[in-house]
């Protein structure tokens, strides 16, 4: 037998919470929560479950903050459920569930269809023995849908109340959420996640229930939890929120989200582990600590290591590489192909901007940018960007260069030249952040000031997202980019 190859943690790097699998045929799709992100709903496909490939954004408009979605097939047809969560520039009131649908996985897929479910997020969908649809949300309460899967048909109940840890485990809240749900055999398997996804490192983990029938009683599992982080020392924290479904062999797997051990500004990644089946029909995590070698799935492809990439925006890569932070309707507006990337200038700095940025899952990175004012009153300039709270970098505005740190502009006056076009550089090496600036040609000026940004992450923010490269635009004018380089270290 042919030596199988191993894969190591995580199989999707960066900020990627709350993954969504289905398998098509010999293929899996899977998408992940993007919150404020513009596009939203990214879709990867994969043949072997270790390397993904990006394909094209669901969503190109989010209603609201997108939370974890739930993916499905019937009869040919594709669904994904989608929680919106209100945000400021959101016409939402409250937490509420809406679908959208295409022909296949690669799209075109419709408008979002509101549901009318109202306080509800993290929806899984089912087809019960007796063959009608239904969506699980978080409670865990159950809800029916129409057979077309467009509508409910019914009202939410409570159809299950966990699997409850010793009180001295310490975790975050008890917060039942995230059921996905299968049918394996005779039974209907759910999969769920307590402990709170953020907090101390062993507070997430992943419960599993079954019935014989959609409609009860639900019997916990005598080996839950399935995955959890037992000790800080382990490599991934917060494990939780998973899928598990058969592999490229008919053996089984679960994807699941943690965040790494030192690294919770790169948010929470995708993991990937193996599961074996009891004698008695139960799923059983046969892995401990993720963080060593693991044997990867038969047949699957050497595992793709980072890659450097240069964008010369002669092409616009919203969704497979760019995204709004926090955009209002209609933001891709401020966007235009001419010479380079120009970004219409929005708000006074980098707070209130709704810059683009990039996601990462590198300890350390070299990010470089040209960068051109368009037009008077115009800002702009190159960050690390956690939220609307949270940055650190800078920008010019052709009298002066900005220096920011801990979302604010600090006092520290760069003494950078005052002109219209720059180039910056910035190198995040383990949470080390130095900046270099030139002008085109010249020889770079190290920026004086360098930023320690351990910090910058949820549990500091109480804010699920990560640290990100961005560029932003402010002001009435705008600001010609060119030339993106972004280079992993190490």
């Amino acid at each position: 037998m042919a030596d199988r190859t191993t894969f190591r943690n995580p199989v999707l790097g960066g900020d990627r919470p709350d993954p969504a699998v289905i398998k098509v045929g010999g293929e899996y799709w899977m998408t992940y929560s993007s919150f404020e992100a513009a596009p939203g709903l990214l879709l990867y496909r994969s043949r072997d479950l270790v390397n993904w490939t990006y394909e094209c954004a669901a969503l190109p408009e989010p209603l609201g903050s997108t939370f974890a979605v739930d993916i499905a097939e019937h009869d040919g047809r594709f669904f994904i459920y989608i929680p919106f969560i209100p945000a400021p520039w959101s016409p939402l009131t409250a937490p509420s569930i809406f679908v959208i649908h295409a022909d296949s996985m690669a799209g075109p897929w419709s408008e979002p269809i509101d549901l009318g479910i109202r306080w509800a997020i993290d929806p899984g969908h089912v087809v019960g023995e007796d063959g009608r649809r239904y969506l699980f949300v978080n409670g865990i309460r159950r809800i029916a849908l129409t057979d077309d899967g467009l509508a409910t048909d019914g009202e939410l109940e409570q159809v299950y109340d966990g699997w409850r840890y010793p009180d001295d485990w310490i975790t975050e809240a008890y917060a039942l959420e995230g059921p996905k749900l299968f049918r394996r055999g005779d039974w209907f398997y759910l999969v769920s996640a307590v402990g709170g996804t953020g907090g101390p490192p062993t507070g997430h983990m992943v419960i599993v229930a079954r019935s014989r029938s959609i409609h009860g009683p639900w019997e916990n599992s005598p080996h839950n939890p399935v995955a959890r982080t037992t000790d800080a020392s382990q490599t991934w924290w917060s494990r939780g929120h998973a899928t598990m479904l058969p592999g490229p062999a008919g053996d089984w797997w679960m994807i699941s989200h943690g965040y790494e051990n030192g690294y919770r500004t790169l948010g929470r990644q995708i993991l990937l582990e193996p599961i074996a089946w009891s004698d008695d029909g139960w799923p059983l995590g046969v892995r401990g600590d993720i963080g060593a070698d693991v044997e990867a799935p038969a047949g699957a492809a050497a595992q793709r290591p980072p890659a450097a990439y240069h964008d010369d925006f002669s092409t616009l890569r919203l969704g497979e590489r760019w995204a709004f932070h926090a955009p209002q309707p209609g933001e891709t507006a401020r966007l235009a192909l001419d010479d380079g990337l120009v970004l219409s200038g929005k708000g006074t700095g980098p707070g209130d901007t709704s810059p683009l940025a990039v996601l990462t899952g590198d300890h350390s990175y070299e990010v470089e940018v040209d960068l051109e004012l368009v037009g008077d009153d115009a800002e702009g300039g190159l960050l690390l960007f956690f939220n609307d709270r949270l940055f650190c970098g800078m920008g010019i505005d052709a009298e002066r260069m900005r220096s920011y740190a801990g979302g604010h502009v600090t006092h520290w006056r760069e003494p950078a030249p005052a002109v219209r076009r720059l180039q910056l550089r910035l190198r995040n090496d383990e949470h080390i952040v130095t900046g270099w600036y030139r002008e085109p040609g010249g020889q770079w000026t190290r920026h004086a000031i360098r930023y320690e940004v351990s910090g910058y992450h949820a549990n500091t923010m109480a804010d699920l997202l990560s640290l990100r490269p961005a560029l932003y635009a402010a002001g009435k004018g705008a600001v010609r980019f060119r030339d993106f380089r972004y280079r992993p270290l190490g």
